[in-house]
């Protein structure tokens, strides 16, 4: 099977990329690679010349922030700042989506939501600072745009979304102690954790699952 990872070099996109390329062939696109996936005629370009099985859409901009720096609330967020969210995470992923669903029929299409698309950011985690709700929203939207899709791409192409939970990587210690008391399976996600259900998703075993959003958040959501 040949397998589209956007993102590819990103934590979440390096961990799913080097499980499935043990059993098929991985195309990667990421920009750190010199993939712009906001530039709709590279996005163009590329997808009529590169076909696949399956696409699975790790890219986002995130809101990460480095440790000296604050977050702030939402008093202080730019209205740039939030239009950029939507530019890439829904405009340019539905760009990525249409031009792959455009060459590739028979297919399947694997988006990247997160928890905080389902249900607000906590404060208290962050010391009373705010993450930005222009992430928060553009992932609510990749739920919905998956359910439109799915609906408007059937019967030739399916198509799933995963909404992941906070993921452990280079947190310090007291962020990862609150997140996992915050959780009833007490802990983060360990970054391998999705490999199988993305596996699945772009696997025929799934042939009759399409529009769904799987949340893997350690019970994140359900309190």
């Amino acid at each position: 099977m040949k397998i589209i990872i956007t993102g590819s070099e990103g934590l979440l996109g390096r961990e799913i990329s080097k499980y499935l390329e043990k059993n098929n062939e991985i195309l990667r696109l990421d920009l750190t690679l010199g993939h712009d996936l906001t530039n709709e005629s590279f996005v163009k370009d590329w997808f009529k010349k590169n076909k696949a099985n399956a696409l699975v859409n790790c890219f986002a901009l995130n809101d990460h922030v480095e440790k000296n720096q604050k977050r702030g609330t939402l008093f202080d967020i730019s209205l740039d700042s939030f239009s950029k969210f939507m530019d890439v995470n829904l405009v340019s992923l539905f760009s990525v989506c249409r031009e792959f669903a455009r060459n590739n029929k028979k297919s399947r299409i694997v988006n990247f939501s997160a928890s905080t698309g389902i249900v607000s950011a906590r404060p208290d985690l962050y010391n009373g600072e705010h993450k930005h709700i222009g992430y928060s929203i553009s992932k609510a939207g990749v739920i919905n745009m998956t359910k439109f899709l799915a609906t408007h791409l059937a019967p030739e192409i399916r198509v799933n979304c995963i909404a992941p939970g906070g993921v452990e990587f280079n947190q310090d210690k007291e962020f990862i102690k609150k997140y996992s008391n915050l959780t009833p399976l007490k802990r983060m996600m360990k970054k391998n954790e999705l490999n199988e259900i993305v596996e699945y998703l772009c696997s025929t075993k799934s042939s009759y699952v399409t529009g769904i959003n799987f949340v893997i958040d350690g019970g994140w959501t359900i309190w």
